[in-house]
C-alpha cells in the first residue's frame, strides 16, 4: 500500500480528499499546517505529497524548500493544490520544487491519474510494470528478477524486500518499517530477521558488483541508492 501526506488547513477539503484517496487504496496522513506536516516527515517518508499552497503558518513553497533540503526526502514527488491559478503562482510553485500543480476545485479522477503518473515516474515503473535501477530490473507481474540482462532466481520475500527499497530509492527505511511493509503489520518476527533477508539479498546482487546499492545505514536501517558511484 502506497503512503500519502495531505497537507490541507480546510477541513471539509482535507476529509473529502482523504476519503477519496483511502477508496482508492492509499494509506493517507493527514496534516493541517506546515508544522504538523513536517513532524509527520520526521518520522515517515511517504511516497508522495499533496500539498495546499495556502496555510496558516507556512506557505506550501516554502515547505517544499525544506523538503527538498533534506536528502533523504528531497526526491518525493509533490503535487501542489491550490486556489491561485494565475501563471506566476503555477511558476513559482514549480521552481520551489514542486513535480505538478493543480487549480481547485480539483477534478478527483484527474488527480488520481496524476498522482499514479508521479509515482510510477518517481519508482521508474514502466507501462509493463517493470522497475529498472542501474543494472537490476525487476518484472512485477511475473515476479522475476534480472541483472544486467541475466535472470536471476530469487525467493519471494528477497523479491518483496527488493521492490520495496526499489520502489523507494535514496530514502532510510528502519527495519521495523521494513517488517511492517514488507512482511505485514500485525506480523511478530524479530527485527534480526529483515538483516538475514539483506544478506540474502547482497549475496545475489554480488556476483555482479550491484551489492553496493544496497546501502546499511549504522544503527538506523537501510536505503537502496540507485547511482551508488556517484
Amino acid at each position: 500500500m502506497l503512503n500519502l501526506l495531505l497537507i490541507e488547513d480546510d477541513h471539509p477539503i482535507r476529509e473529502m480528499l482523504h476519503h477519496f484517496l483511502t477508496g482508492k487504496n492509499f494509506l493517507v496522513q493527514d496534516a493541517k499546517d506546515g508544522e504538523q506536516a513536517l513532524d509527520i516527515l520526521n518520522k515517515t517518508n511517504p511516497d508522495l505529497i499533496l500539498l495546499d499552497w495556502m496555510l496558516p503558518d507556512q506557505s506550501g513553497p516554502q515547505i517544499i524548500k525544506i523538503i527538498r533540503k533534506n536528502p533523504v526526502q528531497k526526491d518525493i514527488p509533490i503535487i501542489m493544490l491550490t486556489a491561485r491559478a494565475e501563471e506566476m503562482d503555477k511558476i513559482e510553485g514549480l521552481d520551489a520544487g514542486a513535480d505538478d500543480y493543480m487549480a481547485k476545485p480539483v477534478s478527483l479522477q484527474e488527480l488520481y491519474a496524476r498522482i499514479r503518473a508521479l509515482i510510477r515516474r518517481s519508482q521508474g515503473i514502466n507501462e509493463k510494470k517493470i522497475i529498472t535501477k542501474g543494472g537490476i530490473s525487476l518484472d512485477l507481474d511475473n515476479n522475476e528478477l534480472k541483472i544486467q540482462e541475466k535472470n536471476i532466481k530469487i525467493g519471494p520475500t528477497e523479491f518483496r524486500l527488493l521492490h520495496y527499497l526499489m520502489r523507494r530509492p535514496n530514502r532510510l527505511h528502519t527495519r521495523s518499517q521494513l517488517l511492517d511493509q514488507v512482511w505485514g503489520q500485525g506480523i511478530f518476527i524479530e527485527e534480526r530477521t529483515v538483516d538475514v533477508h539483506i544478506l540474502r539479498l547482497r549475496k545475489l546482487l554480488k556476483p555482479y558488483h550491484v551489492d553496493n546499492m544496497i546501502m546499511t545505514v549504522r544503527g538506523a536501517g537501510y536505503r537502496f541508492i540507485d547511482n551508488p558511484d556517484e
